[in-house]
């Protein structure tokens, strides 16, 4: 493919854009001082920044409906969809489908904004991992010259969140990505209870001062730093000393805030291809070309990629150079600004899990879950929702769906509904292992019920007996007043695991409109498919 040339031009925010006013006013000054500067610039109409920026749709694309939009779909299958269609298409299959906003943009955006040259990184979809990068990579190729960057994007040096804050225009919006708020750690409590196999913690922070403000539905944006552990195991690793210097400051603290040490990156076994000789050069290419020559690639961390070549001594300011930049997290929101104001909560699983002889730990949730001290003071951010909101006509009846750490943006919309005393009906589906130990905010729920907030309440136990009970099973249960709701024009709300749980729900949902509203299966996913272009059907998956 190749990219035609033309003059310098100034993208315009359309209304449709998915920002503030404040941020789209931000956005449009910004891209006017940047692209001004260039001798013959011009601006682009409001149909064309739309097609750039996700307001829109160029030829070819406008009828598609974009059929992969579906996290819980394999990649294969997402390009196989999108075979024949543009460049952009192609590229917004290739990501992860879950418009998370780690990567500043949504599925659509980004995409687009790479094959315009607009975005020259190809590695910014975190849930998409090394996936999708590789696949970008082969779809940057067959631009006229691959963005910059694009061969050893996952290469870049990465820039501490602090060094990008600073290097934020004084006029970005405060508690944003680019120019994050700063908020206090209150502290953390545990949910679960004896016997459960989770640990699972409410975060409490305070924003006064931050300059963050949220909506129920919007997710928190979190800067981690990387276990004090983890770090020293890899400056053992490298045979590197903590205080080498690396861009005015020490390799200890760039391993500790600037870059993951995650999954390696194919740049890593590059480097270490350079560095070795024999069967080891070989082996470490094979890893750098997305092959598997031990079975073991998936379970690749830094550490364990330089476990795995004992002995290598890699320059450690090549090596910082092979890593991805540590990227902030995302959570959903679990609290509501009009009955804890000023304060925010987060409903966070602690991850960690065993490979070998080594306990993994999540970079945020064990972060969050232990390691930060209360009274210390973050830097963070508002993801603003993105088709993920209450009704704005309080009177509809909302059905929820959240299992585990899903409750989180239910509790918000809870809080919310009785706090402003919505006459809407509410529904929610809980699901858990076991009812003993894993039933959050159960108290809560409770007293939402006594008051009248809390219509229904449904759980699913999938450990207290000899069946496994999941929340899908509880909605063919109840399929018959779900569908009561539904037809009353209640909103359905999911929130949770993308790749499994999302995709029974929406099954479960499926089968109840086949067998109560008298449809074939195809209509019954017709159906569906109308309650999302409607706004009435609402997913929150990661």
């Amino acid at each position: 493919m190749t990219l035609q040339t033309r003059p310098p031009v100034v993208p315009f925010l359309p209304e449709s854009a998915p920002f503030t006013a404040e941020q789209r006013s931000w956005l449009n000054g910004f891209f006017a001082g940047v692209f001004s500067c260039d001798v013959g610039a011009t601006s682009l109409s409001p149909s064309e920044s739309a097609i750039l920026l996700g307001g829109g749709a160029s030829a070819g694309e406008e009828d598609d409906g974009a059929p992969w939009h579906d996290a819980s779909m394999p990649l294969d299958e997402r390009m196989k969809l999108a075979e024949g269609k543009p460049l952009p298409r192609r590229m917004m299959a290739a990501m992860a489908q879950q418009d998370c906003g780690q990567c500043g943009y949504l599925c659509e955006t980004y995409s687009k904004a790479i094959a315009t040259g607009a975005e020259t990184k190809l590695n910014l979809c975190a849930p998409g991992g090394k996936e999708t990068l590789r696949m970008l990579k082969q779809l940057a190729a067959e631009m006229d010259g691959a963005p910059a960057g694009s061969a050893p994007v996952d290469s870049a040096p990465a820039a501490a969140p602090q060094a990008q804050a600073a290097a934020t225009p004084a006029a970005a919006p405060l508690g944003t990505r680019e120019n994050p708020g700063e908020v206090v750690f209150l502290g953390r409590s545990r949910l679960n209870k004896a016997g459960s196999e989770k640990e699972t913690w409410h975060v409490e922070f305070d924003l006064t001062g931050s300059g963050l403000d949220y909506r129920v539905g919007d997710s928190f944006g979190l800067f981690p730093v990387n276990d004090p552990g983890l770090v020293d195991a890899v400056l053992a690793a490298l045979h590197a000393p903590a205080d080498f210097p690396i861009n005015e400051k020490t390799l200890h603290d760039v391993l500790a805030h600037e870059v993951c040490l995650g999954a390696a990156p194919d740049a890593l076994f590059h480097l270490i291809s350079y560095i070795t000789g024999g069967a080891r050069k070989a082996k470490a290419k094979a890893l750098a070309a997305g092959e598997d020559p031990d079975g073991d690639a998936a379970t690749l961390d830094v550490l364990a990629a330089l476990e795995k070549f004992p002995g290598i001594r890699p320059d450690p300011e090549a090596f910082i150079e092979c890593l991805e930049p540590l990227q902030p997290r995302l959570y959903s929101i679990s609290s509501s600004p009009l009955a804890t104001p000023g304060r925010l909560s987060l409903t966070v699983d602690a991850v960690r899990y065993a490979i070998g002889a080594r306990t993994r730990h999540g970079v945020a949730s064990t972060f969050l879950g232990g390691r930060v001290p209360e009274g210390t003071k973050l830097k963070a951010y508002i993801q603003k929702a993105h088709g993920f909101a209450l009704p704005e006509d309080a009177s509809r009846g909302v059905i929820m769906v959240g299992p585990g750490t899903g409750i989180a943006p239910f509790r918000a919309f809870l809080h919310e509904r009785m706090a402003a005393k919505a006459p809407g009906k509410n529904w929610l589906f809980f699901g858990h292992q076991r009812r003993d130990s894993d039933f959050f905010y159960e108290d809560e729920l409770a007293g939402m019920q006594a008051a009248g907030c809390l219509t229904r309440l449904e759980t699913a136990w999938s450990r207290d007996g000899a069946e496994k009970i999941y929340v899908q099973d509880r909605i063919r249960e109840h399929g018959a007043e779900l569908w009561s709701w539904l037809q009353e024009g209640a909103h359905f709300y999911i929130c949770g695991d993308a790749k499994r749980m999302a995709k029974d729900v929406e099954l479960a949902v499926a089968d109840v409109a086949a067998l109560h509203g008298g449809m074939d299966l195809d209509k019954a996913r017709a159906f569906i498919a109308d309650l999302k272009k409607a706004g009435r059907y609402q997913a929150d998956v990661y």
